[in-house]
């Protein structure tokens, strides 16, 4: 599975303006409904209800909120590199500016894990990272996230 199987170029969001948790996953849900057609706030509960569970936040600045959807027909990823890090009660209690959102349907089982790992994956390699970091437009970040595919294919 690669990452261009999960983002298209108009999920990549840079730079989001936000301060806090709750403002970036309703931005991220917004461009996610707008791409997909589902409910924005459908999204955006999803996100939440998942973040009860436990904190998304991965740690090193980055974040991979998820859910699934039975409403979603396929995997949809929404990539942002915020403006300015926040604190999204990650479980190293440093502050994000990579948030990496996927929704995934009611039915994706092993997908959804799968593709979970790939973006985990991904966002591990601190290279990569640096890059996302200092990309400055949307088309930039994009080529980096797609880019990484060949070296780490799952």
């Amino acid at each position: 599975m690669d990452i261009s199987d999960l983002i298209a170029p108009e999920g990549v969001m840079v730079p989001l303006k936000v301060t806090s948790k709750k403002q970036a996953l309703q931005a991220m849900a917004r461009r996610a409904a707008e791409m997909t057609g589902l409910n924005e706030r459908v999204v955006f509960d999803v996100l939440l209800e998942r973040e009860r569970l436990g904190t998304t936040g991965v740690g090193n600045g980055i974040a991979i909120p998820h859910g699934r959807l039975a409403s979603v027909s396929s995997m949809h990823g929404v990539f942002a590199r915020l403006a300015r890090p926040i604190n999204f009660d990650a479980i190293d209690d440093q502050p994000v500016d990579l948030i990496f959102l996927l929704l995934a349907p009611e039915s994706a089982g092993a997908d959804h894990l799968k593709a979970l790992a790939r973006v985990s994956r991904l966002l591990r390699d601190r290279g990569m990272c640096e890059k996302l970091r200092g990309a400055e437009t949307p088309e930039a970040l994009y080529g980096l996230l797609i880019s990484g595919r060949a070296s780490q294919a799952a």
